[in-house]
Order: structure tokens, then C-alpha cells, then sequence
């Protein structure tokens, strides 16, 4: 009976937490950058295609928002053993991102260089790969070329050298 009675009062503790968070909770006061704002324009389904040097493919790039609006993910391939996700966030008052690779680790970068059009992100050292031995992605460029298209385009280290960078024009299919 004991036991059924902690259940219980467990049960309602959660309930009632839930219910606080849920209603009218703390806002955030944390300013972001004027460069995740823009990032956040992309919460939807994007389509297009890319060669990622075996051809064409075509790709869908999926954004939402996370953790209260502080967090971008961006998954592409989802649902597939290719399956790729971005975490976008601000990092000591810079964006910042880390992309979780088919590879099998998670290159970080910090944003390098903005403007109207550009966010350019470039690879940090921080994030533990050693770019001389180990293949990432080293580089990533997002290009918003109008409200419902964006380029992006990445940069990788394979074996020590730079790869050819291959651009991806996609297109907004769903808000």
C-alpha cells in the first residue's frame, strides 16, 4: 500500500510540474545574435539535390527549433543509415554548431563571417577531431538566396586533404 502511495504522489508531483512548465513559464532573456535569428527563418522541410561525388541524390533537410528557441536542428537523410543531424546554438555569445557525421563523429565550427546574405562557419579545434588525421567536415557556408531557397555548401578533410566543395540549392517545401 506503501508503495502505491508513493506511485501516486510521484505521479502527481510530475503533473504538476508539467503543468507549470507547460503554462506561462520563465521567458528567456538571453539575447541570441542577429545571425541565429536569421538561422531560425529555416524551421521546415527543405528539398533539392546533391552530388556527394557518386552523383546526384536527391535530399530532404528538415529545421526545428529546440530547447526553448535556443537550438536549430537541422536533420538531413532522416530516417536512413545516412542520417545526419546539426545542432546550431550560440557558444560564448557566437554561433556556433555541431554536426553529428555519418562518419561517425562531430566536427564543431563557429561562425567566421556574416553578412545580408551569408553565414560562413569554419572549423574548431576545440571540438577534439584532429583535422591531419581524422575525415570531417571542415567548413559550411548557408546562403539564403530568397525567403523560400537557400546554398549550402560544405567543405571536408579526407585523409589529410580538402575535397572538392559541392553546393546544394534547396527549396522550402513546408513552413
Amino acid at each position: 500500500m506503501k508503495a502505491k502511495s508513493i506511485i501516486v504522489q510521484t505521479i502527481v508531483i510530475a503533473l504538476t510540474a508539467f503543468n507549470a512548465l507547460a503554462g506561462e513559464g520563465p521567458t528567456l532573456s538571453k539575447p541570441v545574435s542577429a545571425e541565429f535569428e536569421k538561422l531560425k527563418t529555416l524551421v521546415g522541410t527543405w528539398k533539392g539535390k546533391t552530388d556527394m561525388g557518386q552523383g546526384p541524390i536527391e535530399m530532404t533537410v528538415q529545421y526545428r527549433l529546440l530547447a526553448g528557441g535556443t537550438v536549430l536542428e537541422e536533420k538531413v537523410f532522416a530516417g536512413t543509415p545516412n542520417e545526419m543531424t546539426t545542432m546550431f546554438y550560440e557558444k560564448d555569445g557566437k554561433l556556433a554548431l555541431t554536426h553529428y557525421c555519418v562518419m561517425g563523429n562531430r566536427p564543431g565550427m563557429v561562425l567566421k563571417s556574416a553578412d545580408s546574405k551569408s553565414l560562413r562557419f569554419t572549423f574548431d579545434p576545440s571540438c577534439g577531431i584532429n583535422p591531419k588525421t581524422e575525415s570531417h567536415m571542415n567548413a559550411l557556408t548557408l546562403t539564403f538566396d530568397d525567403p523560400n531557397t537557400i546554398t549550402a555548401s560544405c567543405k571536408a578533410i579526407m585523409n589529410g586533404q580538402e575535397v572538392p566543395e559541392h553546393a546544394c540549392v534547396l527549396k522550402r517545401t513546408e513552413s
